[in-house]
């Protein structure tokens, strides 16, 4: 079993930045591919970002490319998310998301049925 816990979240004014942190426990981390998702009141779950199990690829929506980093310490068993320039249209319950992926460390995973392991999510509020 895998545990994942998010934090960092918040209400904060366009343009401001927050770093969701996604803290694992149990299996070892460092065998995860690792993904951010989000989902806005009245909207369907969508991918933010995915990084692979050694952190070398990583995926971004378009959404939020060139303004949010993804990045884990495999040493921390954490997973961060910098969300840069934020826009009301980033409010959303957060969630980050482990897929086991023994075999394939270069691989990151952008479809939410692959992923094994959910957090309880973090909401973040980006008022304008």
């Amino acid at each position: 079993q895998v545990q994942l816990v998010e934090s960092g979240g918040g209400l904060v004014q366009a343009g401001n930045s927050l770093r969701l942190s996604c803290t694992s426990s149990g299996r070892t981390f460092s065998l995860f591919a690792m993904g951010w998702f989000r989902q806005a009141p009245g909207k369907e779950r969508e991918s933010v970002s995915a990084i692979s199990v050694r952190g070398g690829n990583t995926y971004y929506a378009d959404s939020v490319k060139g303004r949010f980093t993804i990045s884990r310490d495999n040493a921390k068993n954490t997973m961060y998310l910098q969300m840069n320039s934020l826009k009301p249209e980033d409010t959303a319950v957060y969630y980050c998301a482990a897929k086991a992926s023994i075999h394939r460390f270069e691989s990151y995973f952008t479809d939410g049925y692959e992923y094994e392991y959910w957090g309880q999510g973090t909401q973040v509020t980006v008022s304008s």
